[in-house]
């Protein structure tokens, strides 16, 4: 080798050697400066992954006993999935191969729990169209409310939050589409077929004035079968630094309702309410011992502003809510959901 060829090899040495030091570990999944392997390191993000995955798998095993956490986790529980792309970035730019084969679980339990959330709707006609809208006590337009709601031309609207001020309003705007209605407390239902037997269902907790009526129940006559049709408003909850969150009225008022459904006579049920509560919070637990879960679709509902979550619930039973969809926003904080329901 002359000369030259050595003075040129020795200068593409030191320079494949200064651009190890400024990029270390560039491109490369080998080890790195400190000696661990592609497998030894990114141990941390790993252990994240799994406790994200058992948070998910096993959320019903997080104790209420401390500021309610449980109920608290569950309500916002879809949001978990953040962590998985975060942390996916993180095993990449540690190059921990160890961290991505972790991150299976969280990606396998959210999807086990959610991923039919995301299945289109199941075909066939709708029986019913329902729809389902806290309207806000403070609602400025109930006429304009009512009539967006009618865009999806529906067969059953219940409200809640109807104050005495409103209710000519959203009687006027409804009337024509939905001849027959029933109002109890501030809870109503709107329907296209005639309606039958209609009472007052009592949600009402201990230590809540005797004035607060805010569960309702009726028949609806549609031409192919009879179906109860229960309204419900349970009390809302609350989340403080001292207190965490406060459920407890909730959660009286969900045993009540449960209690009403079991007591139901008619076979075919729909529940439509504001039960500020979502399907994997446990406090709706006595409620969904009697009737069944929606289809595909998240419809979040609160806050309107930026939902994420849906507190706002049209359930079943002896018939299947195929499809739930969220519907542009009103005057309320709550977002209306639609479903459509085959009896």
């Amino acid at each position: 080798m002359s000369d030259a060829d050595e003075h040129r090899t020795a200068e593409d040495g030191a320079t494949e050697r200064q651009r190890d030091i400024r990029f270390p570990g560039r491109g490369s999944w080998g080890a790195d400066h400190r000696g661990r392997s592609r497998y030894g390191r990114g141990r941390p993000l790993a252990a994240v992954a799994v406790l994200v995955a058992g948070l998910l798998a096993f959320h019903s095993a997080v104790p209420n006993t401390v500021g309610r956490l449980g109920s608290l986790l569950e309500t916002f529980l879809p949001w978990l999935a953040l962590a998985v792309p975060v942390l996916l970035i993180a095993a990449l730019l540690r190059r921990s191969v160890t961290a991505l084969i972790a991150l299976l679980l969280p990606a396998a339990a959210w999807l086990g729990l959610f991923g039919a959330l995301l299945l289109p709707a199941s075909g066939g006609p709708a029986g019913v169209v329902a729809v389902q809208h806290n309207v806000s006590d403070v609602n400025t337009d109930p006429a304009g409310t009512a009539r967006a709601l009618l865009s999806v031309r529906p067969d059953l609207v219940a409200l809640e939050e109807v104050v005495p001020s409103a209710l000519p309003a959203y009687e006027k705007a409804l009337a024509a589409d939905l001849p027959h209605h029933a109002v109890v407390g501030t809870v109503g239902l709107w329907s296209r077929h005639p309606l039958a037997d209609v009472r007052p269902v009592d949600l009402k907790p201990r230590g809540i004035p005797t004035d607060w009526n805010r569960g309702m129940r009726a028949t609806v006559l549609t031409p192919g079968a009879a179906v109860a049709v229960h309204v419900a408003h349970l009390p809302s909850v609350r989340l403080g630094a001292g207190s965490g969150f406060s459920s407890a009225w909730r959660d009286e008022s969900a045993r009540l309702l449960g209690a009403a459904l079991a007591a139901e006579e008619q076979s075919r049920v729909i529940l439509l309410g504001d039960l500020n509560s979502t399907v994997d919070d446990r406090g709706l637990d006595p409620v969904l011992a009697h009737v069944g879960v929606a289809g595909p679709g998240f419809a979040f509902s609160w806050p309107a502003s930026f939902p994420v979550a849906r507190i706002d619930q049209i359930l079943s039973r002896a018939a299947e809510v195929t499809h739930v969809w969220s519907l542009p926003a009103t005057g309320s904080d709550h977002l209306p959901i639609a479903a459509r329901i085959t009896l």
